[in-house]
Parts: C-alpha cells; structure tokens; sequence
C-alpha cells in the first residue's frame, strides 16, 4: 500500500511538486504523465529519497519514508529501486560487474572495491540477464551495447535489489521505438509476473494507454488527471500538457514500424 499525502517540494520559492495526494493499493503498473517541469521527476526522486520533501508524507505500509534517516534510509533505497533515462552505468566496466552494483550497499566497501563477488550473487545476476535476453553481453563493456541493451542491463541492476517498488524515470525517452517496446515490455513483465510495483514518468500517450494500469497526470507540480488508460482521452491530454487543438498524438507516438523484425519478435516473445 502506498499513501502519497499532501506532499510539496519548493526550490528557490518555486513549488516544483505541489500538495500532491494519491493511493495505490498493490502492485499496480503506474504511469506519470505531463510535460518537462511538471514535477514528475522530482516526486520519484523524493519518493526514492535522493530528494528531501517540503512537506507531506510518503507512506509505504503505514511508515513514512520521508521520515527516514541514514541507515533506515538507504534500507530503504534498496527496496525502492531507481532506473535512470541516461543508464547511470559504468562504461568502461563490465556487463556483469553492472548488475553486481545493484549490491553495493549491502556488501563491504573493500570488497565492492576490487571487485569481489560471491560466486551466488554472479551466477544470480547471469539469470537476471539471461531472463532479460542479454545474458550474452554478461562479459562486455557496458558501453559496447546498444542504448536498449543497456536500458535492460540498468533494469538488471534494480533487480539485482530485489526490490518492493521499481521507479523508472522516462526509461524509454532516449530509446528508438523498437527498444522502446523492448523495455517497456520487460518491465510491463516484471510487474505482473514478480508482483512488483512500478512508477514509470513517460512521455508519450500511447505508452501509458498500453502498459499502464493507471494513470496521473501532472501539470506546474499538481495532479491534473487520475484515473484509466482508456479515460485517457485526446482532450484530457490537452489539459495535462497545456496544448490547444493542433496538438498531435501522432507525433509522440512510439509505435514501432510494421518492417522491424528481430528486436520486435523478442518483445513478442517476452509477452507471450
């Protein structure tokens, strides 16, 4: 159960998020809505405790998150697992090496430091890429792979936490259509086979409509819609985004074209 209450976050004066409250009851499949500067970002990282709160309240089965405090708090970072639209892997090192990170505040310093791991925790993030499809870029720089590939190894590394909660932060808006269909249909995965919850910040309509199960809209820091992919219509967008009546669903699209082929049958493959 996550309770969001009357949460703010100002900077410089300015109310970034502003007295936003919602519920979700279960692992729910959760899309944030809403254009550069709504706000969204700075909730996920608040929510995640990268960012302190204002004021309000986060409550994750009756504890306030928000309230948390060095140990407690970092136990908590590695329930709630964050994945970054830019990866935030390391380049020059390993694939494998990537996924282990997902570790690091469970393990010594010195030994993270050097790169030693428990033949477990190894053979356990081979099966984490393996079920992600990548299993065959275990051994390789991390910055040898495709924008995709490495989106999926970021996703490996969440897991590698065995978290409560994933939240993706635009996972898919430095991604071509194809990998964009990839990733979400890993994560849509994640969701309903692992009963995890996510909250994905996206930026296109017809991706919120396709995998979320819920969607909030946000506009200048406040809520603006909350309800159903299909109540998520062409006029309810105008409102969120602030456009008039030339604004183009089409345009944001991430449709994949009918002529992709190998990443496309993976995708199929993953949700059958």
């Amino acid at each position: 159960m996550l309770a969001v209450q009357n949460v703010t976050r100002v900077f410089s004066g300015r109310a970034a998020v502003d007295d936003i409250s919602f519920s979700v009851d279960g692992p729910a499949f959760v899309g944030i809505i809403g254009r550069s500067g709504a706000g969204k970002s700075t909730f996920l990282r608040m929510m995640n405790r990268l960012t302190d709160a204002s004021a309000g309240r986060i409550c994750v089965d009756g504890r306030d998150i928000l309230a948390l405090r060095g140990r407690d708090r970092r136990a908590w970072q590695s329930q709630c697992a964050m994945i970054f639209q830019q990866f935030n892997l390391v380049p020059r090192m390993d694939v494998v090496s990537n996924v282990l990170h997902g570790l690091l505040n469970r393990r010594p310093v010195l030994a993270t430091l050097f790169n030693l791991w428990p033949r477990a925790d190894i053979l356990r993030a081979l099966e984490i890429l393996d079920r992600l499809g990548i299993a065959e870029q275990a051994p390789k720089r991390a910055e040898a792979l495709s924008g995709g590939q490495q989106q999926r190894v970021a996703i490996a590394r969440a897991l590698m936490q065995d978290p409560r909660i994933i939240l993706a932060d635009e996972p898919i808006a430095s991604l071509d259509p194809m990998n964009a269909q990839i990733v979400m249909d890993t994560l849509k995965r994640i969701n309903v086979e692992d009963g995890r919850m996510v909250i994905a910040n996206l930026h296109t309509l017809d991706t919120a409509r396709r995998y979320c199960d819920r969607v909030i809209g946000m506009r200048d820091g406040r809520i603006v819609f909350d309800g159903t992919p299909a109540q998520l219509s062409t006029g309810v967008a105008r409102d969120i985004y602030g456009a008039d009546h030339s604004f183009n669903e089409a345009a944001t699209s991430t449709a994949i074209p009918a002529d992709a082929t190998a990443d496309a049958a993976y995708a199929a493959r993953l949700m059958a």
